[in-house]
């Protein structure tokens, strides 16, 4: 019935059909001199019926395509920000002959279609997308009202967002790989927020001119959270400007083709020598987690900590090094994967089981800023002074005391990091030092790479090389890097998440000139969800 409403007011019936509704939200929020204790008395509450959410969304969406804002706005719980947005959506986005078709409703949510006409001067296109509302009961009267937020407007707008059409703020790129091919959606169905990122960085240097577009414009909170413009709609197209990227065309293609067995799974290739990335992929194609995800990286954080743990004399490769069921600490009690032990191993025994306790029980000898110093003097991170190309994360290993300190050591806590930051773990160990990953060579724009203030010892490394290369042949990370060979080594994670019946599994490698790290979130272990990831890839590689 509310699909034949709203074709009735499209197919000529006119707009004088909103009658029909009775007298509107604007009616009933007028003033009738009921005092506020009547009104909480006779406020409505409960599970919102079928009719209740079905007229409500009829109302918004009828007055909405009526133009009639107020109205649109008044069947709101925001009616401010509501008016905002829709004024702005005719004036700034500048879509014409709205025609909004409401399908079937699923509890208190209302999907809809949109369709306009996008006109900027002699230029027009047709619009289409798809959209949902959801129905609450508002605050006070329990009356039913549309639940505000921008994305009732367009789904990719977030709070400061806005919809406008009109020269685009920067010219479109060509991004092409290192061979000179052009880097498309249409082939790496997971480069779009790359090729937005190179966009908005070097649109304007690259030497092409602007088209006439509809793009969301994001507002301070999506800025502050690294999400670029978006392109909604094309109405003339710009000259693209050329950037060459570092990515390499057939390792890119195998990175696609790998995250699409999983749900979730990211995974980036580095080459130590250089720093140079040569593939990326996301199987979610919404948010680069890749390069900004910020995630507890489990047991691979057990790198850094291991150097740190050598450098200190507190372990060392082949000697004993305690791994009990139980370590408690900071008022927290720790334990293995399914409460195992290891009795006088060795901590090369321990690193490659991925031993909690081995790590945790070394706590009580560390400052709480050691893990930081580490990570940050020695592996480059969580400085926040990356500069890759496009947006990206370095990390985040934060000064933590007692029993968070404890579990940073073991990559929960505060740590955070994605796998451009564990691949470049990897990086640094194969190649002895921090070199920087980059997507667009420095000397395009004159960027200067960030740098890290030390090295490890010639020892420590040799150690940390030869726990990670044991790890690869014998321990957790065996049968992911089965027929890998040559100069490998490489690390498991599983990081616990709040809500999460089974963990985020990472893998960190490397082989060869190679280093490459990926997560599958929530997944379960990373020797089985993100290792046949990371191994492909570094065969692939050779």
């Amino acid at each position: 019935m509310l699909g034949g409403v709203i074709a009735a007011v499209v197919s000529g019936a006119g707009f004088g059909a909103y009658a029909l509704f009775g007298g509107g939200a604007a009616a009933e929020d007028g003033k009738g001199g009921t005092s506020t204790a009547q009104q909480a008395e006779k406020a409505k509450t409960g599970p919102l019926t079928r009719s209740e959410v079905t007229g409500t969304a009829r109302r918004f969406l009828t007055a909405w395509q009526a133009g009639k804002v107020s109205e649109a706005a008044a069947a709101t719980d925001d009616p401010k920000a509501a008016t905002a947005a829709l004024k702005s959506y005719a004036k700034d986005a500048r879509v014409a002959d709205l025609a909004l078709t409401p399908g079937a409703a699923a509890g208190t949510k209302v999907p809809f279609a949109v369709k306009g006409t996008v006109i900027h001067e002699e230029l027009s296109k047709p619009l289409s997308y798809d959209s949902t509302l959801t129905v609450v009961r508002r605050a006070g009267d329990g009356e039913p009202r549309v639940h505000w937020q921008p994305a009732v407007v367009h789904p990719d707008l977030r709070d400061g967002d806005k919809l406008v059409t009109g020269e685009a703020g920067t010219p479109p790129v060509k991004a092409l790989d290192r061979d000179g091919g052009e880097l498309t959606t249409e082939a790496y169905p997971s480069l779009g927020p790359v090729l937005d990122g190179l966009r908005e960085k070097y649109g304007k240097k690259a030497g092409g001119t602007p088209g006439v577009e509809l793009r969301v414009v994001r507002g301070k909170a999506s800025q502050k959270a690294e999400l670029a413009d978006k392109t909604v709609l094309e109405l003339s197209k710009g000259t693209p400007g050329t950037v060459k990227t570092t990515l390499n065309p057939s390792l890119q293609a195998e990175a696609e083709k790998q995250v699409a067995r999983k749900k979730r799974a990211s995974v980036v290739v580095l080459r130590p020598s250089t720093g140079e990335i040569l593939a990326v992929a996301n199987s979610s194609h919404g948010f680069n987690v890749a390069f900004q995800g910020s995630l507890a990286p489990g047991s691979t954080m057990k790198v850094i900590t291991s150097s740190l743990l050598i450098e200190k004399g507190l372990a060392s490769a082949d000697k004993k090094h305690p791994c009990p069921k139980y370590f408690s600490y900071g008022g927290w009690k720790f334990q293995n994967d399914d409460k195992f032990q290891i009795k006088d191993g060795t901590f090369k025994a321990s690193f490659a089981r991925s031993c909690n306790t081995a790590f945790i029980s070394q706590a009580p000898e560390l400052k709480n800023d050691d893990l930081t110093k580490q990570a940050q003097q020695v592996f480059g991170l969580a400085k926040d002074d990356w500069q890759i190309g496009v947006p990206s994360f370095d990390g985040a290993v934060p000064v933590q005391s007692a029993a968070p300190m404890a579990a940073s050591l073991i990559g929960q806590g505060g740590v955070r990091m994605n796998p451009l930051n564990m691949a470049s773990v990897s990086a640094t160990v194969k190649s002895g030092v921090f070199r920087q990953p980059y997507l667009v060579p420095p000397e395009v724009d004159g960027r200067k790479l960030a740098t890290a203030e030390r090295t490890m010892s010639a020892d420590t490394l040799a150690q940390l090389r030869d726990l990670m290369s044991y790890t690869a042949a014998y321990g957790t990370a065996a049968e992911a890097m089965a027929g890998v060979g040559g100069d490998s080594g490489a690390k498991t994670g599983s990081a616990e998440v709040d809500g999460q019946k089974k963990p985020n599994g990472w893998f960190t490698a490397y082989h060869g000139d190679l280093a490459a790290a990926g997560v599958v979130q929530a997944a379960g272990h990373g020797g089985s969800t993100a290792g046949p990831i990371v191994a492909a890839l570094l065969k692939a590689g050779g």
